[in-house]
């Protein structure tokens, strides 16, 4: 039994009496009280009795409970639909009388009428319960998965200085690190299937979206440029990542890995100026 009514959770709430509006719900050791509305009661709610709701706030700003439990609460993920949009932002559908508001600022794109967003539950400055597309901080880090492994996320944020952040399976915290080339642009809301390529100590994952045919083709592409260049290519581990970008549309450490590749399968000579087919 909670010790107070807390706002955005669900929560198990005594009844503490009757009225002609609804019942008045109460915590253990609290002066305070919250009205379920009189169409959510049934006949055996009685005084005393516990009842399981969710307290949020009316479209008066009044704090209220309600036995109709929404698909998020204070803290934690869920998608859900965009009812509306304005100027100042979002309206979402959460199964509540009042939509719940995803504002401007919390957008890290600007989701259309009827799509589906992934969200967090916050309260704000002005105590009322908003959401966000801002996720980092509502991601788990306990997930089993393990290198190799591949796994499904949304794309819900890109910083340039850091990479692409994905929601792995709605719920773990992901990146895609800077380093990585992306060939084919991704976008917040973006659904993408990836491999794990590391688990961090903290338990967040870093993915790929390598596989061993995209491997291939670079080390064959290195082949190719060798053979095009009569043999001989002025590249090696001491070029920097610009260049090894541009010129092989790769980044450095994989540039290094399929060079590692290649040399033992005897396929190239490694060079102090260059590399070199065998």
């Amino acid at each position: 039994m909670e010790k107070d009514i807390k706002l955005g959770v669900v929560q198990r709430l005594i009844i503490d009496r009757h009225a002609s509006n609804g019942v008045y719900l109460t915590a253990l050791d609290s002066s305070k009280s919250v009205l379920l509305p009189a169409n959510q009661v049934t006949d055996d709610m009685q005084d005393g009795n516990s009842v399981e709701v969710f307290v949020y706030k009316d479209s008066e700003d009044r704090i209220i409970a309600t036995t109709k439990i929404p698909p998020i609460s204070l803290g934690k993920l869920a998608r859900l639909k965009v009812k509306d949009v304005t100027k100042i932002g979002a309206f979402l559908d959460w199964g509540l009388a009042k939509d719940l508001f995803l504002p401007f600022k919390e957008q890290s794109r600007h989701p259309g009428k009827g799509e589906e967003v992934l969200v967090g539950l916050y309260i704000d400055k002005s105590d009322r319960l908003c959401a966000t597309m801002r996720l980092y901080k509502y991601l788990e880090t306990g997930s089993e998965y393990k290198k190799g492994d591949s796994v499904s996320g949304t794309v819900y944020e890109i910083i340039d200085n850091f990479g692409t952040f994905i929601a792995v399976d709605d719920k773990f915290s992901a990146m895609i690190p800077k380093r990585e080339v992306i060939k084919t642009p991704l976008r917040p809301g973006d659904s993408i299937t990836a491999t794990v390529s590391n688990v961090l100590a903290d338990g967040k994952l870093e993915l790929t979206l390598r596989s061993a045919s995209t491997e291939m083709e670079e080390t064959n592409t290195i082949l190719e440029m060798l053979e095009k260049a009569g043999g001989f290519l002025p590249y090696g581990d001491k070029t920097d990542s610009d260049t090894i970008r541009q010129v092989f549309n790769m980044s450095k450490k994989s540039f290094k890995r399929d060079l590692g590749h290649l040399y033992k399968e005897r396929k190239i000579v490694i060079e102090e100026n260059g590399i070199r087919l065998a």
